[in-house]
């Protein structure tokens, strides 16, 4: 994994500099070429803007713009970058705030206090194993559902799904 690291380019939005300093070096002792660092969601929407960054790790409780307001932001914009990959980094796991960040577009959670090991095996999954964006009247982002039926053989699985565009 790691010849490949040198070509990304990344983005850390949290309010917690020991946090961006963590996940950070770790990212980088795995290789990663560029590594970008914003404290809150509005500083992170500029360095989208300004960069062509590969993956986020974006905090769930931020000042001035939290990580939802943050996922919702960059899945409602036009471009490559609405379909930039999100990790979601929360010290709050429960069902409510996972249900609340997969339901604006989120990727990958990743649940604090960190581990080197958690902060690359979520980049893997979203760089290995990325899930199709889906394009619903309400919703954009990765398909949320993560199990396959190995009973199923066809493009949708309610009937209701004949309004989803896949991406």
């Amino acid at each position: 994994m790691t010849i490949g690291l040198r070509a990304l380019s990344i983005l850390v939005v949290d309010d917690n500099q020991q946090m961006r300093t963590i996940i950070g070096t770790v990212l980088a002792a795995a290789g990663v070429g560029r590594i970008y660092y914003a404290a809150d969601g509005r500083a992170g929407l500029e360095s989208l803007a300004r960069y062509e960054i590969d993956v986020v790790y974006a905090d769930y409780e931020m000042p001035t713009m939290n990580g939802l307001d943050f996922i919702a932001r960059v899945r409602a914009q036009g471009g490559a970058a609405r379909l930039t990959p999100i990790i979601m980094l929360t010290g709050h796991s429960d069902m409510l705030r996972l249900s609340a960040a997969r339901d604006r577009g989120v990727n990958e959670f990743l649940a604090k206090p960190v581990t080197a090991r958690n902060i690359l095996l979520r980049l893997e999954a979203v760089i290995m194993h990325p899930r199709p964006y889906i394009q619903a009247p309400d919703f954009f982002g990765p398909d949320r559902r993560r199990r396959q039926s190995p009973d199923y053989h066809g493009p949708r699985r309610r009937a209701s799904d004949e309004d989803v565009l896949e991406l």
